[in-house]
C-alpha cells in the first residue's frame, strides 16, 4: 500500500516579491502549510534564497552567473540585486585608497579571486586629472580628493567611473583643508554603498588663519549644485594632519593627529579638542576629549558599541578605549571602557610599545576595522572581536582610507569587468 505523505511535512513557502519570469505553476495543496506563489515554484524560490546568501565579495555573483544561462538571468536581474544588497545590510570592504606619487592609488585587501587590480580603480585615469590631488576621505562608495592647484574638490565613484569637479569656496583658498563626502539620500530603507546615482554632499572644514584660529565649514549639495553658507565655530582649536572625518549618526567628527609647537600658539591646548559638525543643525562645535588625549599622538575617533562616540588612544604600549556619555542636562563626560595591550592582541614581542613603532593608518566606520602600522607591518584589527589579519606588503603611507562598496554591476557584460 503506498505511503501517504503527511501534510505537516509539506514545505512552507513564504511569499516572494521577485518577478523574474517563470511560466510554471504550482497546484495549491490542502492542509495547514501555505502554498507557493502561483508564479514561483518551490525549487525556484529555494534557489533564489540560496543565491541571496552568497558572500558579498566581487566574485560571488560572477561565479554564479557562469553556472548556466538561468542562473545568469537570476543574478543579473535588478530586483534580485536590490534584494541581495539589502540582505547584506552593509557593503563589503574592498580595499583602501592611499596618496602616493603621482596620485591616489587603490590597494585591494581581498585575496584571489576577489582581489581588484589597482588599475581598475585608477582615479587619475577616471577623472582625467593630471595635477597632484590630496585624498580627503571615502564614504558610501565615493572618494573625495582635493586639487589644491586648481582649488577644486573632486568626487569620484570608482565603481562606475562617474566623477564631479566642483570649485571650492574662495574663503578656503590657501588654507589646510579637511573634508568628507556622504550620500544625501534619506529614504527609509536606503542602502549606502549601492547608491551610485544618488545625490551626495561634501563638507569642507579649515581654520581661519588669524589670531582666533576658529574653524569654519561649508556644505555642497549635488542636488542644488551650490555651496551653502559659511558656518563658524564659537571656539578655537587646531587641526593639522587630522584623522579623516568619521560619521556617527548624522554628525561628522575630526581630531588632530599632531601637535603644533609654534611659540605663537604654544599656550593653546589644541590637542584635547575634537571638531563636531552636525549635518541636521548645520552647526560646528569644538569639544574636549579626555585629558589623556593631550599626551598621545596616536589616537582615532571610533564608533562605540552602542553607537556613541568613542576614542581609541595609544599610550605606553596599550590602547585605551574611551566613550563619550551625555547626561540628561546635555553635559558630556568621557569614561574609560577598556584597555588592551597591542602586542598581546597581535601576538608580537612585548618590546613593541613606543609611539615610533605604532601608527594608526585608518579606520573603517562601517565594519569597525582598524588599520595599524606596527614595526613596518600593516594589520587590520576588528575592534569588536579583537581578531586581526596581517596584510601582505606595506601600505607605505601615513594614512589610508578604507573603501566600502557593493561591486556587482547589473548586466553580465559588466560582470566580466569585475575581475579584469
Amino acid at each position: 500500500m503506498p505511503c501517504r505523505r503527511s501534510p505537516g511535512l509539506h514545505p512552507q513557502i513564504p511569499a516572494s516579491g521577485d518577478d523574474v519570469g517563470t511560466t510554471r505553476h504550482v497546484r495549491r495543496r490542502r492542509g495547514k502549510s501555505p502554498a507557493a506563489p502561483e508564479s514561483l515554484p518551490f525549487n525556484e524560490y529555494m534557489l533564489r534564497e540560496i543565491l541571496l546568501r552568497l558572500p558579498p565579495q566581487p566574485s560571488s555573483l560572477l561565479r554564479a552567473s557562469a553556472v548556466c544561462k538561468h542562473w545568469r538571468g537570476l543574478v543579473t536581474n535588478p530586483r534580485f540585486l536590490r534584494r541581495f544588497r539589502a540582505h547584506k545590510r552593509k557593503p563589503p570592504l574592498l580595499g583602501v585608497f592611499v596618496t602616493r606619487a603621482p596620485g591616489i592609488k587603490f590597494r585591494s585587501i581581498l585575496g584571489p579571486p576577489d582581489r581588484i587590480p589597482p588599475e581598475r580603480f585608477d582615479l587619475r585615469r577616471q577623472t582625467c586629472c593630471r595635477t597632484w590631488t590630496v585624498l580627503l576621505g571615502c564614504r558610501h562608495g565615493r572618494v573625495l580628493h582635493l586639487d589644491y592647484k586648481r582649488h577644486k574638490v573632486i568626487v569620484c565613484d570608482p565603481v562606475t567611473g562617474e566623477h564631479h569637479h566642483v570649485d571650492a569656496p574662495p574663503v578656503f583658498r590657501g588654507s589646510h583643508i579637511d573634508g568628507a563626502v556622504l550620500c544625501a539620500a534619506t529614504d527609509q530603507g536606503h542602502l549606502h554603498g549601492s547608491c551610485h546615482s544618488s545625490p551626495f554632499k561634501v563638507v569642507l572644514i579649515c581654520l581661519i588663519r588669524n589670531e582666533e584660529f576658529k574653524p569654519i565649514a561649508c556644505v555642497y549639495s549635488s542636488e542644488t549644485g551650490v555651496w551653502g553658507n559659511i558656518i563658524a565655530a564659537a571656539d578655537r582649536c587646531w587641526l593639522h594632519d587630522s584623522n579623516p572625518g568619521l560619521l556617527i549618526g548624522n554628525i561628522l567628527y575630526w581630531s588632530s593627529r599632531s601637535v603644533r609647537t609654534d611659540s605663537y600658539i604654544v599656550d593653546m591646548d589644541f590637542t584635547e579638542h575634537i571638531l563636531d559638525f552636525d549635518l541636521d543643525r548645520q552647526s560646528l562645535a569644538v569639544t574636549k576629549g579626555p585629558a589623556c588625549l593631550n599626551g598621545s599622538l596616536v589616537h582615532q575617533i571610533i564608533q562605540a558599541e552602542d553607537g556613541a562616540v568613542g576614542l581609541l588612544i595609544y599610550l605606553h604600549g596599550r590602547f585605551e578605549v574611551w566613550q563619550r556619555k551625555v547626561n540628561c542636562h546635555g553635559g558630556t563626560a568621557w569614561l574609560l571602557q577598556k584597555t588592551f595591550q597591542v602586542h598581546t592582541v597581535l601576538g608580537l614581542p612585548s618590546q613593541i610599545g613606543s609611539a615610533t613603532e605604532m601608527e594608526i593608518l585608518g579606520y573603517d566606520e562601517d565594519n569597525g576595522a582598524l588599520f595599524l602600522l606596527v614595526s613596518s607591518n600593516v594589520y587590520m584589527v576588528q575592534l569588536m572581536s579583537m581578531q586581526f589579519r596581517k596584510l601582505d606588503g606595506c601600505l607605505h603611507a601615513s594614512k589610508c582610507h578604507p573603501f566600502t562598496s557593493f561591486y556587482a554591476p547589473g548586466d553580465c557584460s559588466s560582470l566580466v569587468l569585475v575581475l579584469r
